[in-house]
């Protein structure tokens, strides 16, 4: 008879045949049997604990209500620029008229024409930095811009930007009256950003305003900080369209300075004393720097037309 030293108590078997029990003394254990032995003898190790049970179930089963719960999200740059009042009809602290505030004037269609004909260059060449601007100063580029801009933003679903880069007699603060919250020297330099530096009139309008004048203007749109803020503005903001009021083409050299930053220019007229050798000299100045997408004339009499 062969004995197997069995570590531990022994635990009931189930009945078994006694003339099988003295064949397998005799002869020694059965394969049979000695697999029936070791089901018997199976180690508690073998057996999955109850931490190891838990560990197997789904995570869902065990994720608590509050664990499911996602982070609040920050609300997008563009909603985070901070909103001003602007009533278009006030005339207080104001030296320029809002004709795009009054649907029915004549100038105000005008103004809507130009929108519709300047979006239209825009999408065809996937374009939307446009400069304004004049031969000479008094030729109404902040009237034009202001009033541009202000019929872009009624565009349904638009996203319009006004900056005023005019550092030698910046305007567009008065010509809306809106307060200044912060100069756009601090903006272009990188040092604030865009959301500190920029107000919005209407809920699809943001301007950047200017207060006193700066004699660096030249060096401050020359600096590459300039056309890292503009890229940063027009990626977070998600404009569609982008207006910027420059100084006087023949009389400073800022406007040639920011031509590597816009798609294209549009050139002010004034119809009493823009001349002809001024806007070809504009054109020249222009030429393989940036696309002139038209002329606007100003001031234009009853018989002519305001767009060329």
């Amino acid at each position: 008879m062969k004995h197997f030293a069995v570590p531990g108590a022994l635990t009931a078997s189930p009945v078994q045949d006694p003339q099988a029990t003295r064949k397998e003394d005799e002869d020694g254990m059965t394969e049979q049997g000695f697999k029936r032995f070791r089901r018997r003898r199976a180690p508690a190790a073998a057996m999955p604990s109850a931490s190891e049970a838990d560990r197997e179930r789904p995570l869902a089963a065990s994720a608590s209500p509050a664990s499911a719960q996602l982070p609040a999200t920050l609300p997008e740059p563009w909603d985070r620029i901070r909103q001003v009042p602007f009533d278009g009809g006030a005339k207080e602290q104001r030296r320029l008229p809002l004709v795009s505030c009054f649907r029915t004037a004549p100038a105000a269609k005008s103004f809507d024409l130009l929108r519709t004909r300047l979006l239209h260059t825009l999408k065809a060449r996937g374009w939307k930095r446009v400069a304004v601007a004049a031969p000479s100063s008094g030729c109404g580029t902040t009237f034009s811009a202001v009033n541009l801009a202000l019929s872009l933003a009624r565009v349904p679903g638009s996203r319009t930007v006004l900056m005023d880069m005019n550092f030698r007699r910046p305007g567009v603060a008065q010509a809306m009256g809106i307060p200044i919250q912060a100069g756009m020297g601090a903006f272009l330099s990188g040092s604030a950003p865009m959301e500190d530096c920029l107000l919005r009139p209407l809920p699809s309008l943001a301007v950047g305003l200017n207060s006193a004048a700066d004699q660096d203007a030249a060096e401050i749109l020359h600096s590459r900080s300039c056309g890292a803020a503009l890229d940063d503005l027009m990626l977070r903001s998600g404009a569609d369209t982008a207006l910027f009021d420059l100084p006087p083409v023949l009389e400073h050299d800022d406007t040639a300075a920011f031509l590597p930053q816009v798609d294209g220019v549009l050139l002010i007229s004034d119809g009493t004393g823009t001349t002809a050798a001024q806007l070809a000299a504009c054109e020249k100045m222009l030429a393989g720097h940036a696309q002139l997408l038209g002329v606007v004339l100003n001031r234009a009499r009853k018989s002519e037309s305001p767009l060329h």
